[in-house]
């Protein structure tokens, strides 16, 4: 078997994700594999072809998750658009999502397409890799896989899907989203979520509050990182920050060539919200969340 899979999210709230199947491909190609990674997962890569990464031969049923969030100035309830999760990788005692992007239409992709160019998945792999080896914690690719289709943006090319693999996709906005469903709730999934990530904290006195602070270091440390290197997310939404401080969503991001805290890395950030010198200031987080129930 190419993966080992246990997905534990399955036991969550059923609301909280969606059972999806990625979209049908006749010929895909595998452009880029990660060898290391395959290495670090104990992943065979002579079983890694481009139908398994593609999604094409599934060994479960994939998810897309349900979360929520402050994006772009205003509440919105939201979902894994174009991006589902084939399963929970288990290797050495660790768990990991394994994730495609560019996968196909969901429940929540809205008026979106579900698709992602090959343009845009090769610059996340390239961005997750870099950002690895700045000693970054972040989300890393697996692969890249081409498409048999072409995706027209501000123009048209080839599609592909990204292979990203995480700890967990569990984000602030997914909390946000979890909220709504009222505090029995909330308190179900953030001991799911202790137990996942801060399984250590299950014995301390104060383990909510411990795990609200650990959420909190985890995503100091990770902005930090970022200012350190000159590193622009450019949309620092809360759907785009993970509860375990691991990088990821690699879409408007850049590194600064010169130093400039107003720069800015998004075609729509017309007021510098997500500038670099903003991004220890997380407007998203800053903003009154939206009352139980919305």
């Amino acid at each position: 078997m190419p993966f080992s899979f246990d997905t534990t999210y399955k036991s969550v709230d059923s609301s909280l994700y969606s059972r999806v199947t990625p979209k049908r491909i006749a010929n895909p190609k595998v452009l880029l594999l990660n060898d290391g990674l395959c290495a670090d997962l104990g992943l065979d890569t002579a079983e890694l072809d481009a139908n398994v990464l593609a999604g094409q031969n599934l060994l479960e049923e994939p998810i897309a998750q349900a979360y929520a969030g402050h994006q772009y100035g205003s509440f919105t309830v939201l979902g894994d658009g174009r991006a589902m999760i084939l399963g929970e990788h288990v290797h050495d005692g660790n768990r990991y999502d394994i994730q495609l992007k560019g996968s196909g239409r969901t429940p929540y992709s809205r008026r979106g397409d579900g698709n992602a160019t090959v343009s845009s998945m090769l610059r996340e792999f390239l961005y997750s890799y870099a950002m690895q080896n700045l000693n970054i914690k972040t989300s890393r690719s697996l692969a890249v896989v081409e498409t048999d289709e072409a995706v027209r943006r501000r123009r048209t090319e080839p599609g592909a899907i990204l292979v990203r693999v995480m700890n967990s996709h569990i984000r602030y906005g997914t909390f946000q989203y979890v909220a709504g469903q009222g505090p029995d709730e909330l308190q179900r999934f953030t001991d799911y979520v202790i137990d996942r990530h801060y399984p250590q904290l299950n014995e301390t006195d104060r383990t909510y509050l411990e795990f609200f602070d650990a959420v909190m270091q985890s995503s100091i440390e990770m902005v930090v990182d970022w200012l350190r290197v000159g590193f622009i997310h450019g949309v620092m939404n809360t759907d785009n920050m993970s509860v375990n401080g691991e990088t990821f969503d690699y879409g408007p991001c850049a590194f600064m060539n010169y130093y400039d805290e107003e720069t800015v890395f998004s075609s729509i950030d017309t007021h510098g919200r997500y500038a670099f010198g903003n991004q220890q200031r997380h407007w998203s987080l800053a903003k009154p969340q939206q009352p139980v129930g919305w």
